[in-house]
């Protein structure tokens, strides 16, 4: 696991190891980020269910300015850290030991509009792509925003989330990943 394109390309990055999390392959990264647009200029990227904080880390170095991960592993965390270090993004990446399911209130109370929200919870927690609509419903997201949901290729998630829309829907082996846009 790399980071693919921008000004960091080329960086390792290290995950947890064993099954606690499921780091997104650089391959359907790569996927991911040539389908919302491969570089940014300025914003601000949300990870939700961070891991490895590979998607956060990738946004930075294609351009985004700040980006916000929430993570409540605290080895998890430890390892975006170094990751976020090794890749000289310490200042830019705001790590929020924190569940997921706060985000929203979280963000509020910092006046964060995020242009890149990522979602990839525990596959057995479908749940959980309902914060998607949360974040719609607060105003959290930026009009050019894109929600980006990584899933497996069984579960249907809805077609919108509010006023944003599915636009994509890609399969790779079993993995599946789903954006919407306004």
């Amino acid at each position: 696991m790399r980071i693919i394109a921008g000004s960091r390309k080329g960086i390792p990055l290290k995950s947890l190891p064993g099954t606690g999390t499921r780091p997104t392959s650089d391959k359907v990264k790569e996927s991911i980020f040539n389908m919302i647009g491969p570089y940014f200029n300025g914003g601000v990227s949300v990870e939700l269910f961070g891991g490895s904080g590979s998607l956060s880390l990738e946004a930075l170095s294609r351009g985004v300015d700040e980006a916000y991960l929430f993570e409540k592993n605290a080895k998890a965390c430890a390892i975006i850290e170094a990751n976020a270090e090794k890749c000289r993004f310490t200042e830019a990446l705001h790590i929020q030991r924190a569940d997921a399911r706060k985000a929203v209130q979280i963000l509020q109370a910092k006046g964060v509009e995020a242009k890149l929200l990522f979602l990839d919870p525990p596959y057995a927690k479908a749940e959980y792509y309902n914060l998607a609509l949360e974040f719609v419903e607060a105003g959290l997201l930026m009009d050019v925003a894109a929600i980006v949901c990584e899933h497996d290729k069984q579960l249907e998630l809805p077609e919108a989330y509010g006023t944003y829309r599915k636009v994509k829907n890609v399969v790779y082996g079993n993995i599946a990943v789903s954006i919407y846009e306004k």
